[in-house]
């Protein structure tokens, strides 16, 4: 990508700065200190950051001592790719000089979890935890839950999930108790005192099964940020400190930069405030907006204005969004490329027509050389695809959608994660009740059983010989037996033993599932996944702190063909970018959610929602406006439908940048 008409004048004395622009070039070239870069969408923010890194290491900045933090592992991946590249072209002339790698790129959990590894005795955490996703949070809640009389149906309290969220913004928005009570859950609060005992005892569970959950990798990183001895020394093993996506930390993440780097020197920050949409999470835009303000002297703010990615028309529209949203950093994007189709508000009868609408679409621009991959329909919820899903199937047009399930909340991934959990570690009892109930003829007493007399044994493998199986469990407990036995043996390579765990839940496959053959698909895709690791642990953790997003079962079988048409809420589809980009339901009570509706805030991050998602096209954009929604749950008048107004997102300002039209 050639990012500027001209290079600037610094250029011949950096070689890494040439492909930058005025703005990207003086963010590259700062000085150690403390430094925000605020990029708007599509302006080369990763080659900016990229650069900046490899600038620093050729300045005499060693890799090892330079911490880049972003919230994916791809991105993280992508930015070491970059800064290599640019490395290799100042150190590799001439074969004298090797380019340095970046052993310590990585997101917040990864970090958090290695970090926590090398210092775990100091903190008092087993080395070889567990981690937990967000699923096995909510699974092991609801164990204790139930183990605490607080699942009783004569009571109407908090259901797992709701639980694991309530404790999950606590721990991530640094609150207490009662100011998420009163904040999201009012109505919880006539159960604090119970709450409070059941995340005591989740707490005491964790300890006891020696795992950590994904905001315990933070909490305990935290802490060692306040612990007087380890502070230090942590700060200490980094010169210089890289944040990507900054506007998407919350307060326990800002908390652990601003911990790592206390005065501001060798901290770089990159992000934008129109692009914080994950507030569910506990990301603020404030960040962004306090950040120069947080050290003396103010830091440094840059703006890189300048986009690469879509057309001048596309972006009137998004700079015409935002400028309605108050207290935003100022920025207009604009591109070097003129011309160009004006984004298109469409209007159709309801949510049939606006499906029937985007099927002819796609497959118009299909037949125009455009591929179907090149083209994604975005939505604000996973459900608001169901009837395009429908139509797409009808037609025979071949889709991926992402942002519903993920990959390692599909039922037999957690099979075969927990059948590896707990042969490494038979003190985790969810694993262990999930993976005994998959042996035919156990049920949830016998298993329970078990584990209690695991429990009771000083080594809990013991117990294991004197199991006697129900009598429906006799003819597969040997072969279970056997499995468990060689998974446990340490002299069994990896990942031959991911292979023997997968052996052994296949054939049970047909017996626990319908479409048995594509999650048997999913199972060898993820032993081909293992190949590039080098233990059960580091597996077991990958999937945790970065699973894949997609899974054969979640659409159906995808690649009818080589080519498929992309579906994504706009949450997934944030980073990515499609020539062509039709949002759904551009309409109030969708966009924005009428769950959303009740603070200025949440208005804010839905329009900044919005925006994310026309800032994805490149070429052509549509917003559509379905007039019309039925409501098909019983009713004594049969079955009814709602009116939609437009978005209050739509403007005057914003539909003057756009082309009105009848679908």
């Amino acid at each position: 990508m050639n990012c500027a008409d001209t290079e600037p004048e610094a250029a011949s004395e950096h070689p890494d700065l040439a492909s930058l622009n005025e703005q990207q070039a003086a963010a590259v070239a700062h000085d150690d200190g403390p430094l925000l870069i605020v990029a708007g969408a599509g302006t080369g923010k990763t080659a900016t950051l990229a650069a900046r890194v490899a600038h620093l290491v050729r300045q005499g900045a060693d890799p090892q001592r330079l911490l880049l933090i972003t919230f994916s592992r791809r991105a993280a991946q992508t930015l070491e790719h970059r800064a290599g590249l640019l490395l290799h072209d100042a150190f590799g002339r001439g074969g004298s000089r090797a380019a340095p790698g970046l052993p310590w790129a990585g997101t917040f959990h990864s970090v958090g979890a290695r970090l926590l590894r090398e210092h775990a005795d100091a903190l008092g955490l087993p080395r070889a935890f567990a981690i937990h996703d967000r699923a096995d949070t909510e699974d092991l809640l609801g164990l204790v839950r139930e183990q605490l009389g607080l699942a009783a149906p004569r009571q109407r309290f908090p259901l797992s999930g709701t639980c694991a969220t309530l404790l999950s913004r606590m721990q991530n928005r640094c609150a207490t108790l009662d100011e998420v009570l009163a904040d999201a859950y009012p109505w919880c609060q006539r159960w604090r005192p119970e709450l409070e005992l059941l995340f005591a005892a989740y707490a005491a569970e964790k300890a006891r099964q020696q795992v950590l959950d994904y905001d315990d990798l933070l909490l305990h990183w935290q802490r060692a940020m306040c612990d007087a001895a380890l502070a230090p020394q942590l700060r200490a093993r980094f010169d210089h400190v890289l944040v990507d996506e900054v506007q998407d930390t919350n307060p326990l993440q800002a908390a652990i930069v601003y911990g790592l780097c206390p005065d501001g020197r060798g901290l770089t920050v990159v992000g934008d405030d129109a692009q914080s949409i994950y507030a569910f999470r506990g990301a603020d835009p404030r960040v962004v907006l306090d950040f120069a303000a947080r050290f003396t002297p103010p830091a440094t703010q840059l703006a890189l204005e300048r986009n690469y990615r879509s057309t001048q028309a596309i972006l009137d529209a998004g700079n015409a969004l935002v400028a309605a949203a108050p207290s935003l950093v100022p920025k207009r994007l604009w591109t070097a490329e003129r011309g160009g189709a004006r984004p298109r508000l469409v209007s159709v009868a309801d949510e049939a027509a606006q499906a029937s609408w985007v099927a002819d679409e796609v497959l118009r621009r299909r037949e125009t050389g455009l591929q179907l991959r090149r083209q994604a329909v975005l939505f604000r919820t996973s459900s608001h695809s169901l009837a395009l899903e429908l139509e797409l199937a009808r037609r025979g047009i071949p889709f991926v959608k992402y942002g519903g399930l993920r990959f390692v909340e599909a039922a037999h991934v957690r099979d075969l994660i927990a059948l590896l959990r707990w042969t490494d570690n038979p003190r985790h009892r969810l694993a262990g009740f999930r993976t005994l109930q998959r042996v035919p003829g156990i049920g949830p007493a016998h298993a329970r059983r078990l584990l209690d007399a695991m429990d009771r044994a000083a080594d809990p493998w013991s117990a294991l010989p004197d199991f006697v199986p129900p009598t429906a469990a006799a003819d597969e407990w040997q072969g279970f037996g056997q499995t468990v036995d060689a998974l446990r043996d340490e002299t069994t390579p990896w990942p031959a033993d991911l292979a023997l765990a997968i052996d052994w839940l296949q054939p049970q496959l047909p017996r626990l599932y319908d479409d048995a053959a594509t999650r048997a698909s999913d199972l060898r895709q993820l032993q081909a996944l293992a190949s590039g690791l080098r233990s059960r642990r580091e597996f077991l953790s990958d999937l945790a702190l970065d699973p894949p997003q997609a899974s054969g079962a979640e659409a159906g079988v995808p690649h009818l063909d080589d080519d498929y048409l992309i579906l994504s809420t706009i949450h997934a589809a944030k980073g990515q970018e499609w020539s062509a980009v039709t949002v759904l339901n551009v309409v109030d009570g969708c966009m924005p959610s009428d769950m959303a509706t009740g603070s200025a805030a949440g208005i804010d991050e839905e329009r900044r929602l919005l925006y994310v998602a026309m800032t994805r096209a490149r070429r052509h954009l549509d917003l559509m406006v379905p007039l019309k929604f039925h409501v098909t749950q019983q009713h004594r008048f049969g079955d009814r439908h709602l009116y939609a107004p437009v978005s209050r997102f739509i403007t005057p300002d914003v539909a003057a940048c756009c082309d009105a039209m009848a679908g």
